[in-house]
């Protein structure tokens, strides 16, 4: 691998939808298979399960319905993660996929999150699913190409892919006040990771508060009204909570690289006052 530092790995990501009409070189289809079979697990331990395909002319019926995501490329090869019903289950999926991306992001490859329902497309047969398996997203692997076509630059701009909110937006006092991030050279920097975290439709759905004068950092999610609902619809999983997993992603990744000890526990402080719709997920607890 390259060596690269996690935040140039975050800040060289984006969702890439147009790659090179090329399959992956053994060498990089051998280091993906090599990482995916370490078995990585979430902050809540559920068991996450990963297929690497080279991607199949059927795969293009099984992206049809998916909005922005219909328009996706010459992929080499797509990652495919499976989990079975469990508490959290979702968020570990989101943080173990996004760990996959950027490894891939790292070794030069370019990828795009896609999801939607997958329970009887060609993933969910190539991967051998049972009954109460769910694949809740796959990843587009591959070489980017060269330019961005017209499309692509459509797309990007409908979903909002190049407009993130501010930190004022998603990091909190335990005052419920803005938190002085730019202060805090350490954790500062980890918080503008998470900012950059992808999420489904850009929706960037984390909050997070941070107890005063402690290394402590509680993650709400605070859900965009009749998200999930829309996605529902068409069997899709709640990817909003898939996005939690993410941003819990980029934080720990960040927080490692930069010496900062911590660990995750699913436990809130009674007298902590958060808006009315926020939904607790969990607390990084930093030494």
């Amino acid at each position: 691998m390259t060596g690269k530092k996690i935040e140039e790995i975050i800040r060289g990501r984006y969702s890439c939808r147009s790659f090179r009409p090329v399959p992956l070189a053994d060498s990089d289809r051998l280091n993906l298979e090599e990482f995916i079979s370490q078995k990585i697990t979430g902050p809540f331990g559920t068991g996450v399960r990963f297929r690497l395909f080279a991607a199949d002319p059927l795969d293009s019926t099984a992206l049809k319905g998916l909005g922005t995501y219909g328009f996706v490329r010459n992929p080499a090869a797509f990652v495919a993660g499976i989990i079975k019903e469990s508490e959290m289950n979702l968020e570990d999926f989101g943080y173990a996929m996004e760990r996959i991306i950027l490894h891939a992001t790292e070794a030069g490859l370019g990828s795009c999150w896609l999801g939607g329902s997958f329970k009887r497309s060609s993933f969910a047969e190539r991967a051998g699913i049972a009954d109460d398996d769910l694949i809740p997203a796959v990843a587009a692997i591959g070489y980017s190409a060269d330019k961005k076509t017209f499309t692509d630059r459509i797309v990007r701009a409908t979903a909002g892919s190049d407009k993130r909110k501010g930190r004022d937006e998603l990091f909190f006092s335990s005052f419920m006040g803005s938190l002085n991030t730019d202060s805090d050279n350490s954790y500062g920097k980890v918080l503008e990771m998470v900012r950059l975290a992808p999420s489904a439709s850009n929706k960037q759905p984390w909050r997070v508060v941070k107890e005063e004068g402690k290394n402590v950092f509680h993650f709400f999610l605070e859900r965009t009204a009749g998200y999930y609902r829309q996605n529902r619809f068409i069997g899709g999983a709640d990817l909003q909570r898939v996005d939690m997993g993410i941003a819990m992603c980029h934080f720990e990744c960040s927080a490692i690289e930069s010496g900062l000890k911590g660990l995750w526990k699913h436990e809130i402080p009674s007298d902590l006052k958060y808006p009315k719709g926020w939904e607790y997920s969990i607390t990084w607890d930093g030494k």
